[in-house]
């Protein structure tokens, strides 16, 4: 018995597998209707959506389980969320054969960013500070998530929060589990959360053979690539950085998600690539003490989004039962110390403070401008602040990383916040 506790212990523990239910939760019910209208703009029906949602399960599953024990580290894929909304409006009068050779298209396009390094390139030139302040302005919306949420439903937010606040005095560990459990139970009493509701049901492939179009490539495909690369991937890069995990290669990590894209876009996967927000539920220490076993969050945040992807025509039934302060909530108390450690990072550094809090700024703000969303424009904004404050000051590079030698494998932030034992 004890050998088997062991093993759950060690392969499973409490905290990694919740820190992988919420990412999937949060990134399932925070834009899976989104896809639904993507897939029923280019004329999909229940059968197509549903492969859509299976496809796009199998995709996340895998690359969040391969990559995550390949290179040691949290490794989190979602769905282009920017693409799919992108798609409601862009897939509009395009038929579905199309809107699949689309999808090619788009995919082809970042696994030739992968294998080039030119996007590796690009994020190794970025500041720490930057990066750190890119991190918190895509996250921050969540923190204050938990907050508003109290005015719509106080019961539900306030028992996270306080459930929250009684583990990690008590139980730091498992904080966040308990904080799951009692807003599951306050939900269930309050009839706000009815799981006898649920309908269960199995996801079918459907495969639909591509057709190319130029005008369809020039006015779908393009801007998905685009979209994708800089709204989800130039974030998710941050959240690794940001965490400790900068040791892990870029370039792999974008060219595996494109091929496993490539592979599946006919059955409805119209792009994977790095998360960022579901990530860095993950890469805190919620997920666990140690940071060189958190991959273990991201390799059961694989395992959950398979789970998704078979049993597609369950999640639309589950979204219209998940109460919003309990999908917010407990997402904000995951990223609290994230978010914290991020601001510490952007802001530690007076030469780039000034930058760092113009990229968090306006990352924050959640402007869109050309489709391109705000991580884009923030980290522009921030490195052009640093550029005119600077300029014939200092060169604009990032601080210089530590020797392999003097690496630790603990991150810095995981020691200033360690709860006690």
């Amino acid at each position: 018995m004890s050998d088997k506790h062991g093993y759950v212990r060690r392969f499973a523990p409490a905290s990694a597998v919740t820190a992988g239910l919420i990412a999937v939760l949060v990134g399932v019910t925070s834009s899976a209707a989104i896809v639904f209208t993507a897939a029923k703009a280019a004329g999909a029906g229940p059968k197509e959506i549903t492969s859509w949602m299976l496809a796009l399960g199998v995709g996340m599953g895998v690359t969040c389980i391969w990559l995550s024990l390949r290179y040691r580290a949290p490794v989190v894929t979602a769905w282009s969320t920017p693409g799919a909304a992108l798609l409601t409006t862009g897939l509009d009068g395009v038929t579905l054969p199309e809107a699949i050779g689309a999808f090619l298209v788009s995919s082809a396009l970042i696994v030739l960013s992968g294998l080039t390094g030119w996007f590796e390139r690009a994020m190794g030139r970025i500041p720490v500070p930057l990066a750190a302040g890119l991190l918190a302005g895509v996250l921050v919306q969540f923190g204050t998530g938990l907050f508003a949420s109290m005015e719509n439903d106080f019961a539900v937010a306030f028992s996270l929060f306080a459930a929250y606040l009684v583990g990690r005095r008590l139980v730091p560990r498992y904080a966040i589990v308990a904080s799951l459990a009692v807003g599951v139970l306050v939900a269930t009493v309050q009839g706000s959360l009815q799981p006898g509701r649920i309908q269960l049901g199995f996801a079918e492939a459907v495969f639909t053979a591509p057709d190319f179009s130029w005008s369809v490539v020039l006015s779908v495909a393009l801007p998905l690539f685009v979209v994708t690369m800089a709204s989800q991937n130039l974030p998710g890069v941050a959240v690794l950085t940001a965490d400790g995990y900068g040791r892990v290669p870029v370039s792999p990590l974008i060219t595996t998600t494109g091929a496993v894209s490539t592979v599946l876009a006919p059955f409805g996967c119209f792009g994977l690539n790095l998360a960022a927000i579901t990530a860095a539920i993950c890469t805190s220490r919620e997920a666990h003490e140690d940071p060189d076993r958190r991959y273990l969050a991201g390799v059961w945040a694989g395992v959950f989004y398979l789970c998704v992807g078979v049993l597609g025509g369950t999640v639309s039934s589950l979204l219209t039962l998940l109460p919003p302060a309990l999908v917010l909530g407990i997402a904000g108390l995951g990223l609290l110390g994230t978010i914290g450690n991020s601001l510490l990072s952007a802001l530690s550094d007076e030469d780039f403070r000034e930058s760092a809090a113009v990229t968090f700024l306006a990352t924050a703000s959640g402007v869109t401008l050309w489709g391109i969303g705000s991580a884009f424009w923030g980290l522009l904004a921030g490195v052009l602040t640093f550029a005119v404050t600077h300029r014939g000051r200092r060169p604009v590079r990032p601080p210089a990383a530590p020797s392999p030698s003097t690496t630790p494998s603990r991150p810095p932030q995981d020691s200033a916040h360690r709860p006690s034992s």
